[in-house]
C-alpha cells in the first residue's frame, strides 16, 4: 500500500540496481507488514540516481516525514543521510549493498524481512556526522591504497568479498604512496612517509565484517585515525584475520589516534573514499565532526560500538 505525501508518514527509497537480499515485492511487503498503519502511512518510491533520491528525501521532508528507510548499501545511505543531518526525521536502513558497513555496525539484519521487522521496534539514536571537505561520510573515509581499492572495485561487474580482494591486489601494485602530513586537533603534527592505509573511522567497519576501527563509536563526539605504512604492511598482512574478528588494534604496527578535527596534507591531489564512493580531493583534506547530527533506527540491545 502506498500513500504518497502523506504527513508523519514512512518514505522507502529503493535502489533498483542493488542486489536485495529478497525478491522486491517480498521487501516491499515485509516493510508494509512492520510499518503501515493509519497513523503511519508507508510511501514507496524508487532512487533513480543521487540527485532523484535526494529530491525525493527533500519532498517527502516538506510533507513532514518521520522515518525515511534507504533499500541499498552505503553509497545510498549517505547520499539520502545527507538531507536528513541536523532534522529529527529518522533514517532506517534494508541492507542491500555489497559490503553494509553501516548496517552491521548497528546489528540490522542482512536478510530484509528481518530488517524490516527489527526496525520497526529500533530505538531512535542520534550519531556524530564526519565530514570530509564539507561532505558527509557516516561510516569510513579513506585517502591512501585503501580509497584506490574502490576505484578498481567499482570496475568489476560482480559485487561482494572476493572482487573486493582481487581490487586490493591490484591496486597493491598499482598504487604508488606519498606523504601525508595531519595535523591532529589543531594541536599535534603528524607525518607519514608513506601511508598504505589512511582512514578515518566513525562507525567500526568498512563493511562484509572487516573491522578496521573495532573501538570506534558513533556518539562520541571523535572520530579514529587508522594508520599503516607501507614498511608495516608485511606484518598487518599476516594478522589480517584479526581485521575480522574485531582486534585489529592489537597489531603494533596499526597506528590509531582519536580526534574531533583533522587537517591533511599531500604533495598531489587523489581521490578520497566516502563510504564506498570515490570523491575527488585537492591536496588538502579537512575532517570535522558534527555531534549527534544525525538520527538512525537501532535495533534494541545493540551497543553502538559493537560491529556485528
Amino acid at each position: 500500500m502506498s500513500h504518497a505525501g502523506l504527513p508523519n508518514g514512512v518514505l522507502v527509497l529503493i535502489n533498483p540496481k542493488a542486489g536485495v537480499s529478497a525478491p522486491l515485492d517480498v521487501v516491499m511487503r515485509s516493510i508494509n507488514e512492520h510499518w503501515d498503519h493509519p497513523d503511519s502511512p508507508v510511501s514507496f518510491q524508487f532512487s533513480k540516481n543521487i540527485a532523484d533520491g535526494q529530491r525525493k528525501v527533500q519532498q517527502a521532508l516538506s510533507n513532514e516525514v518521520k522515518t525515511v528507510i534507504v533499500v541499498g548499501g552505503d553509497g545510498m545511505i549517505n547520499s539520502i543521510g545527507a538531507e536528513l543531518i541536523h532534522t529529527d526525521v529518522a533514517l532506517g536502513v534494508i541492507p542491500t549493498g555489497s559490503g553494509n558497513g553501516f548496517a552491521r555496525h548497528f546489528g540490522i539484519p542482512l536478510k530484509a524481512e528481518s530488517a524490516a521487522a527489527a526496525l520497526a521496534k529500533a530505538d531512535r539514536v542520534r550519531i556524530d556526522v564526519g565530514r570530509a571537505n564539507q561532505r558527509p561520510f557516516f561510516v569510513t573515509c579513506s585517502m591512501a591504497w585503501d580509497a584506490a581499492i574502490v576505484r578498481t572495485f567499482d570496475k568489476s561487474p560482480v559485487r561482494g568479498v572476493i572482487p573486493y580482494v582481487f581490487a586490493a591486489m591490484f591496486e597493491w601494485f598499482e598504487y604508488k604512496p606519498q606523504p601525508f602530513e595531519a595535523v591532529i586537533d589543531d594541536r599535534d603534527t603528524l607525518r607519514f612517509k608513506d601511508p598504505l592505509l589512511f582512514t578515518l573511522a566513525n562507525l567500526t567497519q568498512y563493511g562484509g565484517n572487516a573491522r578496521i576501527a573495532p573501538n570506534a563509536c558513533p556518539n562520541d563526539g571523535l572520530l579514529e585515525l587508522v594508520v599503516v605504512e607501507r614498511k608495516d604492511a608485511p606484518a598487518v598482512l599476516a594478522n589480517l584475520p584479526r581485521l575480522f574478528n574485531g582486534t585489529m588494534d592489537r597489531v603494533g604496527q596499526v597506528q590509531t589516534r582519536k580526534f574531533s578535527s583533522l587537517r591533511v596534507s599531500r604533495p598531489n591531489p587523489a581521490p578520497i573514499q566516502l563510504d564506498g564512493e570515490l570523491v575527488d580531493a585537492d591536496t588538502e583534506v579537512v575532517i570535522d565532526l558534527l555531534p549527534e547530527a544525525l538520527t538512525v533506527l537501532v535495533p534494541k540491545k545493540v551497543a553502538l560500538n559493537a560491529a556485528n
